[in-house]
């Protein structure tokens, strides 16, 4: 299969080039399926949102706020997570999450430098702290950014 041999279901899509107003036999005839006279029966009719004047519903609720497309969602532990897990032990992303430390990190996993650890481990993660590189790399294991 290739995207030149891709087509829609049959019967999903409708075409746009329908004759409108071309005679009673057309089935779409007369008014050309405009209703009888009225505002939206005429040329120009009103856009999307348009309320007659009145001030629209998108302008009348208040904004608040504004959501940043760039921000990451990343999952923080604390380093004293790591010390559940055995001496020389490689730490993965997967490990944390078949030991329920994380659920599911979506953009990354970061570990912080917040309390102690006694064995030595190689972590790798996405980020470290700098207190955190700097409590693993002092028992001789090793923080390894993936």
């Amino acid at each position: 299969m290739e995207l030149s041999n891709l087509s829609p279901a049959a019967g999903s899509v409708h075409s746009n080039n329908f004759r409108r107003g071309r005679g009673h036999g057309s089935g779409n005839g007369k008014t050309a399926g405009k209703g009888h006279k009225g505002q939206k029966a005429r040329s120009g009719a009103p856009r999307i949102g348009f309320e007659g004047g009145q001030m629209p519903l998108y302008r009348r609720l208040p904004k608040r706020g504004f959501k940043n497309r760039n921000s990451l969602d990343i999952e923080a532990i604390n380093i004293s997570e790591l010390e559940r897990f055995d001496d020389d032990t490689v730490v993965t992303i997967d490990m944390l999450m078949e030991n329920g430390i994380i659920k599911s990190p979506k953009d990354g996993v970061k570990v912080l430098g917040n309390g102690t650890l006694t064995k030595k481990l190689t972590v790798q993660v996405n980020a470290f702290s700098e207190g955190a590189k700097a409590k693993i790399e002092e028992l001789g294991g090793k923080a390894e950014v993936i």
